[in-house]
């Protein structure tokens, strides 16, 4: 059993601080002439969120947007401006939330205005802000240890940035960290805590306009979000987030999203500053095309480099995927929606060298959903997500496929014990907005092992669970998980989650599980 509370609340959330500072364009004295000065309307040039798999149709038309609108009465005709959506795990990066339309006189105000888009001088613009959650799960059986130990804990998490722009040529982002874990009964992961970091520290520097559209090169410490985020995400459900240190350039137009990037994994230590992973290089290009709203295709090809020593025990125990090996990832991505009929395909192949082993490896997700025009905005979807594993470690093959740096939780169960590696997935999702401030989600997920002679992976991509004969069978459990998102006002948002797994013939044969 898994249960998680969430808040996210401070005067200076990223939900909460809709405001700006709009200082009217410099005059001539005496004259009231109005001196030429740069446009910023249009700055920052921030990419869109794209939309993840099992994604949602917003609720529209007239209702209370917020339990705050509800308790004063404050009844709208369409959802607000606003640059979140309206729930709790924002996995989009600070520096790309939209904050533009509040230049216009006209928007919602609120009382955090004087630290958001505060004009200096005619061509520099410098913004604040920030987040605080507090969150608390209780985990029974947790991390399938075999000493049958539960576990429950506190987590905090305190972010704040700045963000300076020169026009559109210059920017620079810093934004600072502070992750910490309270009471937990087992050992803190490596994603709990973090004391005093950064978790971004970036400059971009615009080099050209190409066919309307600006290109960027960002250099330093920075988060990277693609896609689905099947294989790179922020992972905004863990304490510490997910960050890279490198170069990437980029190009945006409004059909158009082209990245160029080598980075490096930044490695989480509690009480020092971080640094990145000599021994990993990632580096990629990825591209978004809009052929119009409401669809997108995504094109990619990425590279993994990991140099790190595995011990001989690992090599021989097929215990290979955390290092010695060069994979290339060649992937694409359809996903969109007909009015009401929602479609998504993803398919990723990977080649290359894993230990001395040649490498050929795949991963299918898939899936189709649908919206009711009903009362409270039922939707759901039906899907097949699919990660090959390999029979045998040493036929000079390996076929275990990597799943990178994912936001695994959000589409293999929130307990996080199944990740994009050695499984199939047949899972099911139900929505529901039984007011327009109250968000229901369930999922279903039939789990089982790929090649019931390789590991059981967890959602860190880390080997659990083997049976090298594979007499234990290939069902790995089922899980069902529910969450209740409450947006309480622009400033604060609820979530509530239960989640539970009956365990399988793999996790009963493998002896280390007590669930029935």
């Amino acid at each position: 059993m898994f249960l998680c509370f969430q808040v996210h609340a401070s005067s200076l959330s990223p939900e909460s601080i809709h405001a700006s500072v709009t200082i009217p364009t410099a005059t001539a004295t005496g004259t009231h002439a109005a001196i030429d000065t740069f446009d910023m309307s249009k700055v920052p040039p921030v990419t869109a969120a794209s939309r993840p798999g099992l994604f949602s149709l917003p609720f529209s038309g007239s209702g209370y947007y917020s339990f705050w609108d509800m308790v004063t009465g404050n009844k709208r005709e369409k959802p607000p401006v606003a640059p979140y959506a309206p729930i709790a795990l924002m996995t989009t990066p600070a520096y790309d939330i939209d904050f533009r339309y509040l230049d216009n006189p006209d928007h919602e105000k609120d009382i955090f205005d004087p630290v958001k888009r505060v004009h200096l001088a005619s061509d520099w613009l410098l913004s604040f802000g920030g987040s605080f959650w507090y969150r608390y799960t209780n985990e029974t059986d947790s991390r399938l240890n075999a000493a049958d130990i539960d576990n429950s804990f506190h987590l905090l998490r305190t972010r704040f940035h700045a963000d300076l722009w020169y026009q559109d040529r210059a920017r620079l982002f810093a934004e600072f960290i502070d992750s910490r874990i309270l009471g937990a009964d087992l050992p803190p992961l490596a994603t709990d805590r973090n004391h005093t970091d950064m978790l971004n520290l970036f400059t971009d520097i615009k080099l050209a306009n190409v066919n309307n559209g600006p290109v960027y090169i960002r250099v330093g410490r920075q988060e990277l979000l693609y896609g689905s985020q099947r294989l790179i995400s922020t992972l905004d459900w863990v304490n510490t987030r997910r960050t890279f240190q490198g170069v990437k350039t980029f190009w945006r137009t409004p059909e158009w999203d082209v990245d160029a990037f080598w980075v490096r994994p930044m490695i989480t230590q509690k009480g020092n500053f971080d640094n990145w992973d000599t021994q990993q290089n990632f580096f990629g290009l990825w591209a978004t095309n809009k052929p119009k709203p409401g669809h997108l295709i995504d094109l990619y090809f990425l590279s993994l480099e990991n140099d790190r020593n595995l011990p001989a025990a690992n090599v021989l125990a097929g215990n290979i995927l955390q290092g010695n090996s060069h994979v290339h990832t060649l992937g694409s991505r359809l996903a969109g929606n007909f009015d009401n009929f929602l479609y998504e395909l993803e398919g990723m192949y990977q080649f290359g060298q894993r230990s001395g082993l040649d490498v050929s490896a795949f991963a299918v997700a898939t899936g189709v959903g649908y919206r009711l025009s009903m009362p409270m905005n039922p939707q759901g979807w039906i899907r097949y997500d699919f990660a090959s594993g390999d029979s045998n470690s040493k036929d000079g093959r390996s076929n275990t496929f990597n799943q990178l740096f994912p936001f695994g939780h959000y589409y293999l169960g929130f307990l996080d014990r199944v990740g994009r590696q050695n499984i199939h997935d047949i899972n099911a999702q139900f929505n529901l907005n039984p007011m327009p401030w109250i968000t229901f989600i369930s999922q279903y997920h039939r789990f089982y092992l790929a090649n019931d002679r390789d590991y059981l992976y967890n959602a860190a991509g880390a080997a659990t669970l083997r049976d090298i004969t594979g007499q234990s069978g290939s069902h790995v459990g089922d899980e069902v998980d529910f969450r209740f998102n409450f947006h309480v006002n622009r400033h604060q948002d609820v979530l509530i989650g239960y989640t539970k797994m009956w365990s399988g013939n793999f996790l009963k044969k493998t002896g280390t599980w007590n669930q029935p």
